[in-house]
Formats: structure tokens, C-alpha cells, sequence
């Protein structure tokens, strides 16, 4: 397989980005994959979770790497289908971790320190350059005052560590702002939305995205909706017409 001269987008975050999709309360995925999040084996790849090889990527892209829990369709196909006429072959890095506070995502904890791995990795392997971190996490932020009252603080440190330890000072990060959490989500969101005082940093807010019955997982049609609206932020910014 050709990996050669791929954009490469690192996809991070807890479940919602690894993608619960058609998943339901038994932790069954229903297999149904709509066409925007279909596969494309000239032009959609995935690193493996070997960290070396790179595959055709298919939902669910996190299969296998978010810590042995079912996942299903995620923002990250309808994401690379809908950029891909305009950047080439796009080359993806699933790195979320279900359940993950902020905190979680710090230098030396296993989620942040396995980002960098991934992503360096996929650099190393000739596969391209690295063109973005797609970020959408912060539910269990939103549990407790105390998490939310840090949000901001920890994931302006998360942005600028990533930049720091892959050498790109100004690596795009595009975020997403919650469409669902618990008693602190609006604190969180407004964070998101307004404030983090970093540059090359946008968001897009998911509220009113469909929500599965336990008001915290986005339903398949939300992915693919908020896998376009990520594509349209990323074109837009940063992207040349």
C-alpha cells in the first residue's frame, strides 16, 4: 500500500471521538455505515495499532485501540471523505480514550504519552505531514466543579505540549464544543468556545447533534454531521482556497 504523501490528522479525545455511533446499551455495534463515513482505500488511511503499518481506514476506526471497548462510527470517515478532494490522501491517527478527564491527557499519563508515540510514528513512516489535532473531549470534565474550574488551564497545556513534543509550534487544533455532559456543561462549553487564548485553534459546537438514549454518546447521523462540520472548520482556516 502506498503511504507515501498523505495529510495526516491525529484524531484525540475520549469516546465520542473514538466513536459510539450505532453502538447500543448492550455494547453492540449495529454494523451500519453510512455513505459519507464509507471507506476509500486509494485515498483513507489509518495507522494500525502497531504504530508502524498503515492500512485502509474503515469504521471503526478505533477498533482495537480504544482500550478493548466496542466502538462504532465515529466523526473521523465522514471527516476524511469530505476533505480529501481538496487535500489529497488523508492519513488518520485514532488516539482517544473513553472515560479520559483532562487531567488524563498531561505529560506522563498513558493517553497523552501514546498521542505522541502515534503521532510521531506516523510521521516517521514516511506517510506525510501532519496537518491537525482533532480534539473533542471534556464530558467527564463536566461531572464535578473542580475538573471544569481546570479545563481551561490544562488544555491550553495540552495544546502547547503536543506542539512542543511533535515540533510543530503552530499545529491547526480543531476542537469540539460539547453537546452533552452533566451539571458543569455549560462552564466547559463556554470554555471551548471562547476560551482557549491560543492561535490556530477554532471550535465547533455540536449542541443539537442527536444524542443516543444516554444523553452523553452522539448518535451515527450526528458523526457524520459533526465528521462535516470539522472538515468545513479545517477547510476554512486553515486550508488555502
Amino acid at each position: 500500500m502506498d503511504s507515501q504523501n498523505k495529510q495526516i490528522f491525529i484524531l484525540a479525545g475520549q469516546s465520542n471521538m473514538s466513536g459510539r455511533g450505532g453502538v447500543d446499551k448492550n455494547k453492540i455495534w449495529d454494523g451500519v455505515v453510512p455513505a459519507e463515513s464509507s471507506a476509500d482505500a486509494a485515498k483513507i488511511f489509518r495507522l494500525g495499532p502497531d504504530h508502524r503499518s498503515w492500512e485502509a481506514a474503515a469504521e471503526p476506526l478505533h477498533q482495537g485501540l480504544d482500550s478493548n471497548r466496542v466502538c462504532g462510527v465515529s466523526p473521523g470517515m465522514a471527516f476524511a471523505n469530505a476533505v480529501k478532494e481538496r487535500v489529497g490522501a488523508v492519513g488518520l491517527v485514532p488516539c482517544a480514550v473513553a472515560g479520559t478527564a483532562i487531567k488524563d491527557w498531561a505529560r506522563g499519563m498513558e493517553p497523552y504519552e501514546n498521542l505522541v508515540r502515534r503521532a510521531k510514528a506516523a510521521a516517521a513512516s514516511g506517510g506525510g505531514e501532519i496537518k491537525a489535532l482533532l480534539w473533542y473531549q471534556g464530558e467527564k470534565d463536566t461531572f464535578t466543579a473542580e475538573d471544569a474550574a481546570v479545563y481551561k488551564e490544562k488544555t491550553e497545556q495540552l495544546i502547547l505540549n503536543v506542539r512542543q513534543d511533535l515540533d510543530l509550534p503552530s499545529l491547526p487544533v480543531v476542537l469540539v464544543a460539547l453537546p452533552s455532559g452533566r451539571a458543569y456543561l455549560e462552564k466547559v462549553r463556554e470554555i471551548q468556545k471562547r476560551g482557549i487564548e491560543l492561535p490556530n485553534v477554532v471550535c465547533v459546537d455540536a449542541m443539537g447533534l442527536p444524542l443516543e438514549e444516554d444523553n452523553l454518546h452522539i448518535t451515527t447521523e450526528a458523526h457524520v454531521k459533526l465528521g462535516i462540520m470539522l472538515a468545513n472548520s479545517y477547510l476554512t482556516h486553515f486550508v488555502p482556497k
